[in-house]
């Protein structure tokens, strides 16, 4: 990717046009994960024929990966003001701009569903259990963390931006995901130093993304979930490929 000599900076819309975006990514999905959800009769909560129960893989797959992409959309706005680079503020901008979408797709079923989007007593990626982690060694770090403490969706702690929807800790709430100390060295760097470091974070955290997304093709029972789940997959993988290209043209490599 090789950016424009002239390239207009892209507005970051926050407040009003987030928030329309992802309201109107959860209702475009509401028809498909209540047709999609039939036939499962496994998942189905008592009373709600057609809607997965609460410790079921569609529920815990949503819950989980809607706060494991709140902090990429996180990373993605702190490297925008810490860098003026255009290609890596272009990366950041469709990775955060992609992952709100889904992260509203997400919580659009949850409410869809009528399950809550905290869950207290259960382990973060709980769902795979028996599924199988795939991969992605030093990263697994979830354990530990009782009673999804990360998942509050009032907003961060002093680390994190207000209404993040996540609480970075000192060792990873899921796979991938940056602990509050390396968040805050994100937002104390500055060009080619954040560049390189936001790179080696959202390969990590694409890394992460990509098991758990594997995870829901083969547990999650509502096709359309199963989709998106796949799509993750093959959107992150190429972003994977583009950052090891950046990295290497910055003379850096992922971290091993």
């Amino acid at each position: 990717m090789t950016a424009p000599r002239r390239v207009r900076r892209v507005r970051w819309a926050v407040g009003s046009a987030a928030a329309l975006a992802l309201l109107c990514a959860g209702a475009a999905t509401v028809a498909a994960a209540r047709d999609d959800g039939a036939g499962h009769p496994a998942h189905h909560a008592a009373g709600a024929p057609g809607t997965p129960a609460a410790d079921s893989a569609d529920a815990g797959f949503a819950r989980d990966m809607a706060v494991h992409h709140q902090q990429a959309v996180e990373m993605s706005f702190v490297v925008r003001d810490r860098t003026r680079d255009e290609e890596v503020r272009r990366l950041a901008y469709d990775i955060a701009n992609t992952q709100a979408n889904q992260r509203g797709m997400l919580l659009g079923w949850l409410d869809l569903w009528e399950l809550p989007k905290t869950t207290a007593g259960q382990e973060p990626m709980g769902w795979m259990a028996g599924g199988g982690h795939e991969g992605h060694a030093g990263h697994a770090g979830h354990a530990g963390h009782a009673g999804h403490a990360g998942h509050a969706m009032n907003g961060a702690d002093g680390a994190g931006s207000a209404g993040s929807g996540h609480r970075a800790h000192d060792e990873p709430l899921m796979p991938g995901m940056a602990t509050r100390a390396e968040l805050a060295r994100l937002r104390a760097a500055s060009g080619r130093t954040a560049e390189v470091l936001y790179l080696r974070l959202m390969t990590d955290h694409h890394k992460g993304g990509v098991d758990m997304a594997r995870g829901c093709a083969r547990l999650c029972a509502v096709k359309a979930e199963k989709r998106l789940a796949r799509g993750m997959v093959a959107a992150q993988q190429s972003e994977l490929d583009a950052m090891a290209d950046m990295l290497k043209a910055r003379g850096a490599k992922p971290r091993p």
